[in-house]
């Protein structure tokens, strides 16, 4: 077989690597304690899942416009009304099965040979995928661990040429917990006068995972910017709904009608009873929301302190989401060689900080939305494999 060229640049997302690796572990008779993928041990809440099963029941088993149920849409656009104090068109926003789509079509739309996208280093690993995929040329900007893992505005703005068609930002980060504070957005977005062709893509899907009391900033809160953001929110972090494949996001107004296209010939549109559940998420009691935002607050916390107890290893506090990037560099080991020992000799999936770009070497993620009695009993035996 003779694949496209593109095929060949198109990478992956190293956490569903090693929870295959995991699973293999755990059917020959391993104990396994799984630390490597972003999902909450929480179920979806029970009032969400309900409206899911009554669409079922009521007959909602067909298609549904591509962008989304208006339903929905006026449900997404009230809510970000609510949380940020913004007033979006629902005509605006697109839903889609995930967080991914979002990305991909902006880079579809964005990226080609010549152009130059800039992402975060380290950062989710689909955008460099994505991006490379495309053609264009990736420019790395870096999250420094001794800011909090909180992007510089003077750096970012200065990896900005004529070429650069989009810029991608994402506070509260993956694989990092790093929040960059409302003064160096307000900088970044002073900054981006200068550049007024290139669209930004703020990646926004741990908007209600905030630590220590901070408020979140979305970048749909700079008018000056508004007609030019792509803000990727979702359901899958925030309600416990990662297997019902539920994302959004709000569109500049040129951009609706080609996304529109690319969902129409990629999945026709989102299956109908997520799309129900979805409003019910949206417009019920969010008190599932609050307890799981300080659940995974005090895991993170707790496991930051457990992991700075260890040999080799130093780790700082995450501002927000629910993961961990403790540097161990003290322990001697590259980033993979921890990923492996960790495995196969303490039992504990963590991602390899390298799977997030070359700035993450010297890094592992290791996620908090695991229980709390996984955590700890994970950092012990990973303390075990250190002491050896």
């Amino acid at each position: 077989m003779k694949f496209a060229q593109s095929i060949s640049r198109l990478g992956t997302e190293s956490a569903f690597t090693v929870l295959a690796r995991a699973g293999r572990l755990q059917a020959q008779g391993s104990d396994i304690i799984n630390l490597g993928i972003g999902q909450p041990d929480f179920p979806t809440p029970a009032h969400i899942v309900e409206a899911g099963a009554k669409a079922l029941r009521d007959g909602h088993h067909g298609y549904t416009p591509a962008g989304g149920l208006p339903a929905l849409r006026e449900a997404v656009a009230a809510d970000l009304h609510r949380r940020h104090d913004v007033t979006v068109d629902p005509g605006r926003v697109i839903v889609v099965p995930g967080g991914k789509p979002t990305m991909f079509y902006a880079m579809l739309l964005f990226g080609e040979a010549g152009a130059e996208i800039v992402y975060p280093d380290p950062g989710f690993p689909i955008y460099r995928s994505a991006i490379e995929f495309t053609g264009a040329t990736a420019v790395p900007y870096a999250l420094p661990e001794a800011t909090g893992f909180a992007f510089s505005a003077e750096d970012v703005l200065s990896k900005i040429t004529p070429a650069t068609r989009l810029l991608i930002l994402n506070s509260p980060g993956n694989p990092t917990g790093g929040v960059t504070p409302r003064a160096e957005i307000d900088k970044l977005v002073a900054g981006l006068a200068d550049h007024p062709e290139v669209v930004i893509l703020s990646d926004e899907i741990y908007s209600q995972m905030l630590h220590g009391g901070r408020d979140h900033v979305s970048l749909l809160q700079y008018p000056e910017i508004a007609d030019r953001v792509i803000m990727l929110d979702g359901w899958s972090k925030t309600y416990a709904m990662t297997g019902w494949r539920l994302g959004y996001a709000v569109w500049p107004e040129p951009c609706a009608d080609p996304v529109t296209r690319l969902c129409i010939n990629d999945h026709s549109c989102v299956n109908a009873s997520a799309q129900h559940a979805g409003i019910a998420a949206l417009t019920g009691p969010q008190d599932a929301v609050a307890e799981m935002r300080a659940a995974f607050e005090r895991r993170a916390s707790a496991a930051c302190d457990a992991l700075n107890a260890l040999p080799g290893i130093r780790c700082a506090q995450p501002a927000g989401a629910f993961y961990l990037f403790p540097n161990i560099e003290g322990t001697g080991m590259t980033s993979a060689d921890a990923q492996d020992r960790f495995l196969e000799q303490a039992g504990v999936a963590t991602i390899a900080g390298t799977a997030f770009g070359a700035a993450g070497e010297g890094f592992v993620r290791l996620s908090a939305a695991a229980s709390q009695d996984d955590i700890e009993r994970a950092i012990g035996k990973i303390a075990e494999v250190l002491q050896r």
